[in-house]
């Protein structure tokens, strides 16, 4: 009985987290990382920034569960569409729009999770190697698509790499008030991206 007790307490403080990295993603958009002070981050949730302690010791600690969180879900979600029995193409498409929907939806557009630099050494080779990771496997989803002749021959990685640049720079100019929803946005970037590596017939 304790540890299911124990167990709801850790999903609780999960949530919650969740819903401050929400706040803190919304506030690193409107004012970038170094802009963002703790007190707009508990102010977006109607908290007390003693309140937001208990749950994160500072800014930097935020930005790291903002960071890991993401690279965790891409991770997830790369291997379950990976795993799939569709075209590589689909596959593909299907995980440029779960990247796109993390980023712009679950992280509301905010670039925090480009701005490495502010880590300290051990967590961002943490992120890094987690990056690193979820790389590989579109590059694997790649790869198996030249394989299946369902794309052109190409360099594998610098396909994965020239994908990654487009969707990560969405988080520079997505605007949660633009003229685009996420899903719109995330089904033209999976056409457009998808379609250079088709193989023509």
């Amino acid at each position: 009985m304790v540890q299911k007790l124990n167990g709801r307490s850790r999903d609780r403080a999960l949530a919650r987290k969740r819903e401050i990295l929400r706040s803190a993603a919304a506030a690193f958009r409107r004012r970038g990382f170094d802009g963002a002070s703790v007190e707009d981050i508990a102010a977006g949730l109607g908290m007390t920034k003693g309140n937001l302690y208990y749950y994160f010791k500072d800014k930097r600690e935020i930005l790291y569960f903002c960071q890991d969180h993401s690279a965790d879900r891409m991770i997830e979600e790369a291997e379950r569409i990976g795993r799939l029995r569709v075209p590589a193409d689909e596959k593909l498409r299907r995980l440029i729009g779960a990247q796109l929907r993390c980023m712009l939806d679950e992280l509301d557009g905010a670039a925090a999770h480009l701005e490495v630099s502010a880590l300290p050494p051990a967590r961002l080779d943490r992120i890094l190697a987690k990056r690193d990771r979820y790389e590989r496997a579109m590059r694997g989803i790649v790869e198996a698509g030249v394989r299946s002749r369902v794309f052109t021959p190409c360099d594998a990685k610098l396909a994965a790499l020239a994908i990654l640049g487009a969707v990560n720079w969405t988080a520079k100019w997505y605007r949660p008030d633009g003229p685009l929803t996420v899903e719109q946005i995330s089904a033209e970037f999976g056409r457009i991206l998808v379609q250079g590596l088709l193989r023509r017939t």
